[in-house]
C-alpha cells in the first residue's frame, strides 16, 4: 500500500467516527495559531485542540512574515465576506520550537532575508537561532499592525525534548 492509499483509507475511518458536520469556517474559539511546518509540532496536536476550534496557519519556522501577514490579511476579508471581522474577541497564538531546522539556514544570508523581507545587515534582529526572542519578535510585529486592532496576541515556545509549551509572551 502506497502513501496515498494508506491516507485514504484512514480518511475513511475518520469519516466514518471523527467527521463533525455542520463545522463553521470561522475558528469557534476566534483563535490563529501561527506555527512550524516541522511535523513534530502540529499546533493542533501540540495545543489540544478539536477539529474547528483553531484555524492555523504553518511554515518554515512558524515566522511571521510578509507572506503570513499577507494571509491574515486575506483571512481577514474572508471574514468580513462571512459578515464578521478579526479583531477583538480574536487570538492569535505565535507557536515556535526548539530545535527547529530554520536554524541550519544561518549560513544563508541571501535566502532568509528574502524570507524575512529583510536587508541582510538585519538578519541578527530575525534571532533565527533563538526560539525565545523570535517568538517576542514575530508578536511584536503582530502587535504592530494597526489592522489588527483588538487582537489579543501570545508568544509560546513547545520543547521537542519534553513536549511542553512555555508561555514566553503573555496575551
Amino acid at each position: 500500500m502506497n502513501v496515498v492509499e494508506a491516507l485514504t483509507e484512514r480518511n475513511a475511518d475518520f469519516a466514518a467516527s471523527s467527521f463533525a458536520p455542520g463545522l463553521r469556517l470561522m475558528p469557534s474559539l476566534k483563535t490563529i495559531v501561527i506555527g512550524c511546518v516541522d511535523p513534530r509540532v502540529d499546533p493542533e496536536a501540540v495545543l489540544g485542540t478539536d477539529l474547528g476550534e483553531v484555524a492555523t496557519i504553518r511554515n518554515v519556522g512558524g515566522r511571521v512574515t510578509p507572506g503570513v501577514m499577507g494571509e491574515l490579511a486575506m483571512l481577514r476579508k474572508v471574514t468580513q465576506a462571512f459578515g464578521g471581522d478579526i479583531g477583538p474577541g480574536w487570538e492569535f497564538i505565535v507557536l515556535h520550537h526548539t530545535q527547529c531546522g530554520i536554524t541550519k539556514l544561518e549560513g544563508a544570508p541571501e535566502a532568509l532575508s528574502e524570507y524575512f523581507g529583510v536587508d541582510q545587515t538585519d538578519l541578527a534582529e530575525e534571532y533565527v537561532s533563538d526560539p525565545h526572542a523570535a517568538v517576542t519578535k514575530d508578536v511584536e510585529k503582530l502587535r504592530s499592525n494597526t489592522d489588527l486592532t483588538g487582537v489579543r496576541v501570545s508568544g509560546l515556545v513547545y520543547d521537542v525534548s519534553t513536549g511542553k509549551v512555555e508561555t514566553v509572551v503573555a496575551p
